[in-house]
């Protein structure tokens, strides 16, 4: 089936060459427009996503050549960009960056390739003059179906646009064509820590950074271009990406604050399209557990650097520690598996799994796996697959053994400690990479609730 959504893939050269800033411009400036607009992350990362939600008042959704196929990769693309007027969708890393030194397996470049997008090039253009053309023709040249059609020049002053861009025209006519500039815009940076960028929640005054880039890109960035170039995109061809609808709902309840929110959206929304509600609840401010619930969900995020107050709110870590003796179904990823260990660091923690959880100092493991289980488990059986990801500085001293993590290298360890009604380790995947791992979260949470007498 096609789809018509008109969408454009905002690229960079390489990583701080600052396509986040550009795209959170782009992005809050066609709002103020009163454009319906959709964003999309190339890739595995959490926080770009909400940088994005906090802007156009949405989800913002995930588009992964390594965690989906190119059909369900289409589909999410169709899904979430059904009945905006334009989807911006900000590429990772460098346009041809991939798993490895020398593929671009899972870059930008194959993302632009699966959805046949128009791509606008960030390059950043500070310290530089005619060296920014010598990069323009590289990216150009590498590739010849790129579908680089535009330029944008970052951290560039005008003076130097006004030449730089006359010379992109004459140089590249018919290729690629300027769209404009970001000048530096004091007091406007996003810092970066750990994994891309901070939170959105936690840049200060983010409102007034983004409408000052926003009143900026106005300016200075040729916003119709873009309007037009995402106008070109041919329509999306795709089959639907169908899931189970149970008659029965479950309730699941999800940690959502400042220590725990990493969570693919797509995948949440999997599981209330199968049926289930979604209760929100805060490890560090609320209480306990939510009342009559049949399943727990702990993301990945932060909850290192929120130890001391994850620890001191004793009555939530002993309604978690009891609801998962009970029996209670669990997925734990990352950040939300440091929860349920002894200790984070020197700080008490759930105490449900052994261990203690410490800084490496380091990325103890990152990078796209394959996790195959070696055991039947709540999520599925021996032999099974799903394609997942790490990236952290934290580790445990018992990171589990029920399934193998396998990277594209050959390089594979034991991870994730697995049960009949517990998915508990540091790699984290999402439910479009193998709908039958949501499906059969769903019907352990089923269970609980017929065994625990919920109607």
């Amino acid at each position: 089936m096609e789809h018509t959504i008109p969408r454009i893939i905002l690229a960079g050269t390489n990583s701080g060459c600052g396509k986040t800033t550009v795209t959170c411009a782009v992005l809050q400036a066609l709002v103020n427009r009163g454009q319906k607009v959709g964003a999309f992350k190339c890739g595995p990362d959490y926080i770009d996503p909400m940088f994005h939600s906090r802007i156009i008042g949405a989800k913002s959704a995930n588009l992964d050549s390594f965690f989906f196929s190119p059909n369900t990769l289409r589909f999410l693309l169709a899904k979430n960009g059904a009945g905006r007027d334009v989807s911006i969708i900000e590429g990772v890393m460098g346009f041809y960056d991939g798993m490895g030194l020398t593929t671009a397996k899972a870059s930008t470049y194959e993302l632009a390739q699966i959805t046949d997008s128009p791509v606008i090039l960030v390059v950043g253009a500070k310290g530089a003059s005619l060296s920014v053309l010598a990069v323009i023709q590289g990216f150009l040249s590498l590739c010849p179906d790129n579908h680089i059609c535009g330029v944008i020049l970052n951290q560039c002053t005008p003076p130097t646009y006004q030449v730089l861009s006359a010379e992109i025209r004459r140089r590249f006519a018919g290729q690629v064509r300027p769209l404009g500039f970001l000048p530096p815009v004091p007091d406007c940076s996003l810092e970066s820590r750990h994994l891309g960028l901070v939170t959105a929640a936690e840049v200060k005054d983010l409102r007034e950074k983004l409408q000052k880039l926003a009143a900026q890109a106005e300016k200075s960035i040729d916003l119709e271009g873009i309007l037009e170039l995402a106008g070109s995109a041919p329509p999306l061809d795709c089959g639907a990406v169908a899931l189970p609808r149970f008659s029965e709902p479950v309730r699941i309840a999800v940690a959502r604050d400042n220590a725990f929110c990493f969570y693919y959206e797509d995948s949440l929304e999997a599981l209330t399209e199968m049926g289930a509600e979604l209760v929100p609840f805060s490890p560090l401010a609320g209480q306990a557990l939510p009342a009559g619930i049949h399943g727990l969900y702990l993301g990945g995020g932060y909850p290192e650097l929120y130890a001391q107050e994850l620890s001191e709110n004793r009555s939530m870590r002993t309604s978690v520690r009891e609801a998962l003796a009970r029996g209670i179904p669990c997925i734990a990823e990352c950040g939300g598996f440091m929860y349920l260990t002894e200790r984070i660091g020197e700080f008490p923690m759930v105490g449900y799994l052994p261990g203690k959880s410490f800084d490496t100092g380091k990325l103890a493991r990152f990078g796209y796996v394959r996790l195959k289980a070696k055991e039947d488990t709540m999520l599925c059986p021996a032999g099974e697959e799903i394609a997942g990801h790490e990236f952290h500085h934290w580790d445990c001293q018992y990171p589990g053994e029920s399934f193998t993590a396998k990277k594209a290298s050959g390089k594979s360890w034991d991870c994730v400690v697995a049960t009949k009604r517990l998915y508990a380790g540091y790699p984290h995947f999402h439910f479009y990479a193998n709908p039958s791992f949501a499906v059969r979260f769903y019907e352990a949470c089923l269970e609980e609730k017929h065994h625990s007498g919920g109607i």
